[in-house]
């Protein structure tokens, strides 16, 4: 065995190329951009090796795992909770059609909403597709969840999701590893009906992910990580699951040893297991991070008839963000401990909110738009997308009135130019862009919709750390062009300061023209310039 201080992340990498994959694919997004990151830095030495890359998106990264899956080798595919929405038709029909290698969709949810959109709790898919889902306590758990989730996936040729939240993504500790399995040997899966969901292969495929619910069952039922602990007599129960484990530790101590407990790790829910719990309990607080899913779900079973339940939904627990041990002090009715106070200290920490970095190319675009739409009035609106430039909402800039998902900028203005108002604009990244803001623009290339869209061209995907992006430069304007924008509407602009009076009259021309117009600002992220040289020198030494 080996011992290592590994994040959470980490340890699911560690996991994964312990359990023998061949492959490994993600989209970047915190809190899981580094499972994908530490598996990279082992490929370059693995032997025989791992391939893998940034994918386009989550759901063309997820159909490669299934790709490889389907050649009877292992594969992780990894993204954080809102990605998994753009995965989500390959996973739920995977699920039907099931796994041959060894699938694993490893899935870091965001509460609190740290550095996303919403708080989507992914137990819900695994729930929605029928397929088991593995939730670790600690970094140990990673590791060996990790790694059991491809044998189980092989033993019920299912995909199986492992979900994390972001406090076990993004803390240490110490994981013991064990020694490494050896990866499959490539073999077709021998009956391709399997893969291939017309209705009649369907109907079947169907007809037997039901029947594989018992033995997923049957695994939660006796899977270790479901652990009950029922003391002599009745008393108060408790029903806790993933990482709130660790806060109710260290809420309750030594006096957990007065209530029935039931820990979660593994789905489904491991319905015998509760019935027992509350048939001994005199009152039961369920205990999760995420959304109230095993509180609806045992209401939803008609489990709740006896004792009270204290959760999210009845009031006791907070509805929104990450759970803490002073929250669960108060559901327990005791005294939230004193926060360490400083005197004066308010008046030196100030809360700051976040901004772009100092000479953001970003800066200098939005300042060109924002003075070229600045006579226009006060109903013109900028839809704007994920990426740095989000972060233009905020003051200084003010600059977009949108944020809503990935590639939504486009389609959005789309929608506002159909509804009658104008200008509408989009902006968006280059990253993005290629994310999902090719298929809008493709629609409003088709019916030449009059709208302006502002491609944000930095040559990197910034937010999550510095990866490559799938175009930038002149492969953007070919992009453009082959989506059907005449190239005599794709315009090329320096966001820079003494190019500023420039850029603004382009920008004017351009509202002033019928049809549809994209702005390409190019230039290069200041904070990632040599890592940019890097992801161009690569590009350029890759087989043709």
């Amino acid at each position: 065995m080996t011992e290592r201080i590994l994040l959470g992340d980490e340890a699911v990498a560690q996991g994964a190329v312990d359990a023998g994959i061949s492959a490994a694919y993600a989209y970047p997004g915190t809190p899981s951009t580094e499972i994908f990151e530490t598996i990279r830095r082992y490929a370059k030495s693995a032997d025989p090796p791992i391939r893998g890359l940034w994918s386009t998106n989550e759901k063309v990264a997820l159909e490669e795992g299934i790709g490889v899956s389907y050649a009877g080798r292992r594969a992780l595919v990894a993204m954080k909770h809102v990605g998994l929405n753009v995965a989500a038709d390959p996973f739920m029909n995977v699920a039907v059609a099931g796994a041959h290698g060894g699938l694993v969709v490893a899935v870091a949810d965001d509460p609190s909403m740290h550095s996303s959109q919403n708080e989507q709790d992914s137990r819900y898919f695994a729930d929605f597709a029928q397929v088991p889902c593995l939730e670790p306590s600690n970094q140990q758990e990673c590791y060996e969840f990790t790694r059991e989730a491809f044998e189980l996936s092989e033993q019920l040729r299912v995909p199986v999701l492992l979900r994390l939240v972001t406090r076990l993504a993004h803390s240490r500790a110490v994981v013991r590893s064990s020694p490494p399995r050896p990866q499959n040997e490539a073999r077709y899966v021998a009956d391709a009906s399997l893969f291939t969901l017309i209705p009649s292969n369907a109907r079947r495929a169907y007809g037997k992910l039901l029947d594989k619910q018992p033995a997923m069952a049957e695994y939660a039922e006796r899977h270790a990580a479901n652990a009950l602990t029922l003391r002599g007599g009745r008393c108060p129960g408790i029903l806790v699951s993933g990482v709130a484990w660790n806060y109710l530790q260290e809420t309750l101590g030594p006096a957990l040893e007065h209530y029935h407990l039931l820990r979660i790790g593994a789905y489904p829910l491991p319905v015998g297991k509760v019935r027992q719990l509350l048939d001994a309990s005199t009152e039961v607080w369920v205990i999760e991070e995420g959304y109230p899913f095993i509180e609806r779900y045992v209401s939803a079973l008609g489990l709740m008839r006896e004792p009270a339940i204290h959760g999210k939904t009845t009031g006791h627990l907070p509805r929104s963000g990450e759970l803490t041990p002073d929250a669960l002090r108060k559901s327990f009715g005791l005294p939230v401990r004193e926060s360490l106070r400083i005197p004066g200290l308010e008046d030196v920490l100030v809360g700051r909110p976040p901004r772009l970095c100092d000479a953001c190319p970003h800066d200098d675009a939005y300042a060109a738009i924002k003075e070229a739409i600045a006579d226009l009035g006060d109903d013109v609106r900028v839809q704007g997308d994920i990426g740095c430039y989000a972060l233009g909402y905020l003051k200084p800039h003010q600059a977009i009135h949108s944020c809503l998902c990935m590639g939504a900028s486009i389609g959005m203005a789309i929608g506002a130019a159909h509804a009658g108002m104008t200008p509408a604009l989009a902006v968006i990244g280059d990253g993005t862009f290629t994310h999902s803001g090719m298929a809008p623009l493709l629609d409003a290339a088709r019916d030449d919709i009059p709208i302006k869209v502002f491609i944000l061209d930095n040559s990197i995907v910034a937010m999550t750390g510095g990866q490559p992006t799938m175009a930038t430069d002149e492969q953007v304007v070919d992009l453009v062009a082959g989506l059907g924008v005449p190239r005599s509407r794709i315009h090329i602009v320096s966001p820079t300061p003494q190019k500023k009076a420039e850029n603004v009259r382009l920008i004017r021309d351009e509202i002033a023209r019928d049809g549809l117009s994209v702005i390409v600002a190019r230039r290069a992220c200041v904070t990632y310039v040599k890592v940019i040289k890097e992801h161009r020198r690569s590009r350029k030494a890759a087989p043709a």
